[in-house]
């Protein structure tokens, strides 16, 4: 046992790579010394995307950009990871900067505190290598999607809606979104159906698993199918998007 522990902790790169030891056998050693290599944008950083950044982190994706215009405020409390009684009225951007300087300072993260639109989208996602859709209003998804499509870039997208959730991944040109929201115009139900604790981080935990797959090239992604989860009745779902 010491052997192996001390093979793998120099391949990863000597002591205080120790903190990744725990992804064996999950990943090989090679898997886990490319993810430090890799750029992920991170479009939302409040129910869903504090999660996503905090996993990603503590997984040991190398450089995370961290985009949210937006500041913590006491209705994020009840959900957001990020969000406590020491930052509220702080970006939700700059947060998760320097939550991950906490949680893993082998990290770069990226804060951008804008609003993802039409106008920066290219500038933000170019040279990312996945972006995740963390974002609480389908517009925005339809801006990400074609954007991140004209870059060649894959997009995992996730939602929650009170006991609901559902997350895909849409590579380049597949225009998924099309056929979860045919009407582009229609509202999201998180207002609606409010927004828990617990939802938020079960979908986000999905989207980082999916994000993982299509970095190290292995698994199965949810490509052209929606995972549909009903947490109030116990009911997960894959409905085929072909």
């Amino acid at each position: 046992m010491f052997i192996e522990f001390y093979i793998i902790s120099t391949l990863l790169g000597g002591n205080k790579m120790k903190r990744y030891i725990k992804n064996m056998n999950m990943l090989s050693s090679e898997e886990n010394e490319k993810l430090k290599k890799f750029r992920v944008c991170v479009i939302g950083c409040g129910g869903l995307g504090g999660y996503i950044i905090e996993m990603l982190g503590r997984l040991g994706i190398g450089n995370i950009t961290a985009v949210d215009g937006d500041v913590f405020d006491e209705t994020n409390l009840n959900r957001q990871l990020l969000s406590n009684s020491d930052t509220m009225g702080k970006s939700k951007a700059t947060a998760a900067q320097e939550r991950m300087k906490l949680v893993n300072p082998l990290i770069e993260i990226n804060p951008i505190l804008k609003r993802f639109s039409e106008n920066n989208g290219e500038e933000i996602l170019r040279g990312h290598d996945v972006v995740i859709d963390a974002v609480d209003n389908i517009e925005t998804r339809f801006i990400i999607q074609k954007i991140a499509s004209k870059l060649n870039i894959p997009m995992v997208h996730g939602a929650i809606a009170g006991w609901y959730g559902q997350a895909t991944t849409i590579l380049p040109g597949d225009n998924t979104l099309d056929m979860v929201y045919p009407d582009k115009k229609v509202k999201g139900l998180e207002n609606e159906l409010g927004n828990p604790s617990f939802t938020p981080a079960l979908i986000a935990s999905i989207q980082v698993s999916e994000v993982l797959k299509i970095l190290i090239g292995r698994g199965e992604i949810l490509r052209k199918k929606l995972l549909y989860i009903d947490l109030l009745e116990g009911d997960y779902t894959v409905m085929d998007l072909k």
